[in-house]
C-alpha cells in the first residue's frame, strides 16, 4: 500500500499588503454581500471575478423559501461572468462574507465581515474547477477582516479533482 500526501499552497496577508488590483477584487466582493438575498441564513456572501479582458464581474447568495434551493454568490458571479463574456477566461475570485448573528444590533456592516476567511462550498469549487479547466488557473483571495488567505488556483482548494466523464 503507498501512502499519498496532499498539500496545498496558501499565502496569509493582510488588506493592505495586497496589490491596488487585488483590493479592487476584494472591496468589489464585499460590496456584492450588499446585495445578497439572505433571508434564511442571515449570512451574506458576496463574490468578484476578474475576467481576462479586464472586467469585474460580482455576484452574490440568493436564497429562498424553497431553502436551501438558493445559488451560492461564487456560482451567481461565475455563470453571469461566462453568459456575460463568453469565451473569456476568469482570472481571480475574491469572495467575502458578514453576518449580524454575532454583531451589536447597531454594528455598521463593516464591522460584520468574518473575521476569518471563508471558502466557497463544494458545489461551488466543483462548478468554478470545471470554468479552470477551460480557461487556465482561477487565483482565489478569500477575505477575512483579520487575515486573507490567496491561493493559486481552484484547483488547490479541491484536492483530487476531476474535469472529465
Amino acid at each position: 500500500m503507498k501512502e499519498l500526501k496532499i498539500t496545498t499552497l496558501i499565502k496569509e496577508a493582510a488588506y493592505s499588503e495586497l496589490s491596488a488590483e487585488d483590493r479592487q477584487l476584494v472591496d468589489a466582493a464585499k460590496e456584492a454581500t450588499k446585495r445578497s438575498l439572505a433571508t434564511y441564513s442571515r449570512f451574506h456572501v458576496g463574490a468578484a471575478i476578474l475576467m481576462a479582458n479586464g472586467e469585474i464581474v460580482t455576484g452574490a447568495n440568493q436564497e429562498n423559501a424553497a431553502y436551501p434551493s438558493g445559488t451560492c454568490a461564487e456560482r451567481t458571479a461565475a455563470y453571469y461572468a461566462s453568459a456575460q463574456y463568453p469565451g473569456v477566461a476568469m482570472k481571480k475570485l475574491a469572495i467575502a462574507a458578514w453576518t449580524r448573528l454575532h454583531a451589536p444590533a447597531d454594528a455598521p456592516d463593516e464591522e460584520c465581515f468574518q473575521s476569518d476567511p471563508i471558502s466557497p462550498c463544494g458545489a461551488c469549487r466543483q462548478a468554478l474547477l470545471e470554468y479552470e479547466s477551460l480557461y487556465g488557473p482561477i487565483e482565489v483571495i478569500l477575505y477575512g477582516a483579520d487575515r486573507i488567505y490567496i491561493l493559486p488556483s481552484i484547483a488547490a482548494l479541491l484536492p483530487l479533482t476531476f474535469t472529465s466523464f
